[in-house]
């Protein structure tokens, strides 16, 4: 049985916005463009053609897989605990060795993104942050070695 998908509603409505783009905008380019290279002749030797075919595979592919995401989708609400790291948490840490503050929000591999300061709860320091509590001292391993953090804070 497929697992469950655990995504703010931001990230929800990301995924939900994506899916409406490839079922209509990207659907009608597709088809387009295989309206076009048709229009140039023989299909049997028509790289064109074949190329758009090809482009409306994938898309169909990327729509079936959003879907099937979707249908596993449980979005976070307010019902979660406050005082322990878990997904959809804002966690403040201090680096042990450099002192450096830092902060990430933990969250499912779809929504993560480490320029925003999002990582997944699967990542080797999202894993190593979960279940843990404010002004605890954590070490996770990582493949470069170790890391040393000091929560210092967690919000929602």
């Amino acid at each position: 049985m497929a697992q469950d998908i655990y995504l703010t509603r931001e990230g929800y409505e990301r995924l939900v916005s994506e899916l409406e783009r490839l079922k209509t905008v990207k659907r009608r380019q597709l088809a387009k463009a295989i309206g076009e290279a048709r229009a140039y002749g023989d299909l049997s030797e028509n790289a064109e053609y074949d190329a758009a075919k090809d482009a409306q595979a994938h898309n169909e592919k990327e729509i079936s897989d959003l879907e099937e995401k979707l249908s596993r989708v449980r979005i976070l609400d307010g019902d979660i605990p406050k005082d322990e790291v878990l997904i959809g948490a804002k966690v403040k840490l201090t680096d042990m060795d450099t002192q450096e503050e830092l902060e990430y929000t933990l969250v499912s591999e779809l929504e993560a993104d480490y320029e925003q300061g999002k990582i997944s709860v699967t990542s080797p320091v999202g894993a190593g942050l979960l279940g843990h509590k404010e002004n605890e001292i954590v070490e996770i391993k990582i493949p470069a070695g170790k890391l040393k953090y000091k929560i210092t804070g967690i919000s929602r």
